[in-house]
């Protein structure tokens, strides 16, 4: 993916993200405010990120945060690893692939290091 196509792709990408996460969120805390079902299992979450520059690292850590249900709590710029905290980890494994699938090639355009 070169760099123009990356710098339309990944807003578009991100506010996708935002929406569909946003709405699952809200499904949750409605779900839990009316007592419907268990409440869905919090937990931390650590991933690998691509070999990328540590603002292409935290430029994605950003993008995690504020897409709802999910927090990064540290980043291993050494280890190439971010601490996650995830509302709901029921579906972590899909979470994380969708991560890597749909923010990490643009960022690495603009942003990625020999591995």
């Amino acid at each position: 993916m070169n760099r123009l196509v990356a710098a339309v792709v990944l807003p578009a990408r991100f506010g996708w993200a935002m929406v569909t996460s946003g709405a699952q969120t809200i499904g949750a805390i409605v779900r839990q405010g009316l007592a419907i079902g268990t409440p869905p299992p919090a937990s931390f979450v650590r991933i690998d990120f691509a070999p990328m520059s540590a603002q292409g690292a935290a430029l994605l850590g950003c993008m995690i945060s504020l897409t709802p249900g999910t927090t990064v709590i540290d980043i291993d710029m050494p280890r190439r690893q971010m601490v996650l905290h995830m509302l709901d980890t029921r579906q972590a494994a899909a979470a994380v692939e969708a991560i890597r699938r749909e923010f990490e090639p643009p960022l690495m355009a603009w942003f990625g290091e020999a591995a």
